[in-house]
Order: C-alpha cells, then sequence, then structure tokens
C-alpha cells in the first residue's frame, strides 16, 4: 500500500469545507503524480488520521474524488487511482496486441489452462460442429503494462487444429498459432456485447471488485474462406477497457 504524502494542515473555520480540502490534497497528488494511476489509496482510517477528521467527512472526499473519475472505489478492496480508460475497438480484424501497442502500452499474454471439451450447443453452432465434438478451450488472461483487462475463453476445432493445444503452450498469441497452422488472416465475422457482473474467478483475476460489471463479448472468427476457426468469449474490466465499434 501506498501512503500519501503529508500535505498542509486543513484550514479550519474559514468557510471551505474539510471534506472538499482533503479532496483537493489528494487531486492535487494524484496531479503531480506522487499517487500513480492504479495505486491503492490509504485506508479511510489512515486518512482520519492524517487530516485529523471523522470517517465521514473523509467518505465524503472520496465520493466527490469517485463521481469525478479520479478514483475507484472497490468494496472489500479498498480506494485506488483511476486508470486511464483503453479504447479497444471491435472491427472486421481485432488484434490484441496490436491494439494495446498502438495506445503506448505494452501487452502480455498468459495462458491460465488449456484442455480438450467437448463442445456445448453455442460452441457447436459458432464453430460448425456438431454438439459433444471435441474443441480445445484456450483460457487467457491478456495484460496492458501488467494490468489484467481481459479474460478470453478461445474454443478451437480439435480435428481442425490438432496442434493449438501445444502452440498456445509455447507462445499465448492466437494470431501466431493460427499462421503457423496455416491461417496466415482471419476476420471477425460476428460479435455479441453484454454486460454482466463478474464470477469470483473472474473477477480476482482481473483484480476488481464483484460490485463492478464486466463488459462481455462473444465474437466468431473466420478465415478467408468463410469457415469459422475460433470462438472467443471474452470478460472485459469495464474500469479500464471501453468497446468501441468500427465499421
Amino acid at each position: 500500500m501506498t501512503n500519501a504524502a503529508a500535505g498542509p494542515a486543513l484550514a479550519r473555520g474559514q468557510g471551505v469545507a474539510l471534506w472538499r480540502q482533503i479532496a483537493g490534497s489528494l487531486e492535487r497528488e494524484i496531479a503531480a503524480g506522487r499517487l500513480p494511476p492504479g495505486t491503492r489509496l490509504p485506508t479511510e482510517a489512515e486518512l482520519t488520521a492524517r487530516f485529523s477528521v471523522n470517517r465521514h467527512t473523509v467518505r465524503r472526499a472520496m465520493e466527490e474524488l469517485e463521481s469525478r473519475g479520479l478514483v475507484r472505489i472497490e468494496q472489500g478492496r479498498g480506494s485506488f487511482v483511476a486508470e486511464d480508460v483503453l479504447d479497444y475497438p471491435l472491427g472486421p480484424r481485432t488484434r490484441f496486441s496490436e491494439t494495446i501497442r498502438r495506445q503506448n502500452r505494452e501487452p502480455q499474454g498468459r495462458i491460465l489452462r488449456i484442455e480438450e471439451v467437448e463442445a456445448d450447443g453455442t460452441v457447436a453452432e459458432a464453430l460448425k460442429l456438431r454438439r459433444g465434438r471435441p474443441v480445445v478451450l484456450a483460457e487467457r488472461l491478456g495484460l496492458a503494462d501488467g494490468r489484467p483487462v481481459v479474460l478470453g475463453c478461445h474454443y478451437f476445432s480439435a480435428a481442425r487444429f490438432p496442434d493449438i493445444a501445444r502452440l498456445l503452450a509455447e507462445d499465448p498469441s492466437v494470431t501466431r498459432a493460427l499462421a503457423r497452422l496455416g491461417v496466415a488472416d482471419y476476420r471477425r465475422l460476428v460479435t455479441r456485447i453484454t454486460a454482466r457482473m463478474p464470477s469470483a474467478e473472474e473477477a480476482a483475476l482481473l483484480e476488481q471488485s464483484r460490485t463492478r460489471p464486466v463488459l462481455v463479448t462473444e465474437a466468431v472468427n473466420v478465415d478467408p474462406a468463410g469457415e469459422p476457426v475460433e470462438l472467443s468469449i471474452a470478460c472485459y474490466a469495464a474500469g479500464r477497457m471501453q468497446i468501441v465499434v468500427e465499421s
């Protein structure tokens, strides 16, 4: 945890509410870079002691900063300096690493698990398979500058891509794995976007509160011949990513 540096004493009895002064003090520290984006702020008790005020006054200051988008408050986890929200364009050709690099961030992918499962109705329809046919499921965590931003479940036909599990275990890039399997390029055929509350596992992996919603996309990618190569169901941390639909 990062503690805010001690600032000037509050001006009492001079017509400016104490909570406004506290909010202003923290805002100046954020603007000066002493509290970088993503930093966990001092606890309510620590701020109460620092400014010699009651908890209600600190709470009112934090609510003001949250309403202005300067901090995010996550139940059970604390308060954090808000990060810049990344744009994630959805177009015919969407690539995670390229998108993140265009915004001067460093992308990273981490494969959490790879297993062969039976295709349920949703997966079978998307990949044009019979229900129950074997598919490879790769669960992947995408990060920007080390911060998790998306949790994706990627499904591939095990019959068409028998080596994809091995390739993804060696290199978490879906694009490079498909290229090595003969699919040099692919495009997005359709995307469905919804919002919901995360599961406990999703919230933990995305490092966010369960009370904060996530954006969910369900997308089918096809090869140049129009045949499906992948079903992707991705869960985005809404506080760090906003989806932009491109024509």
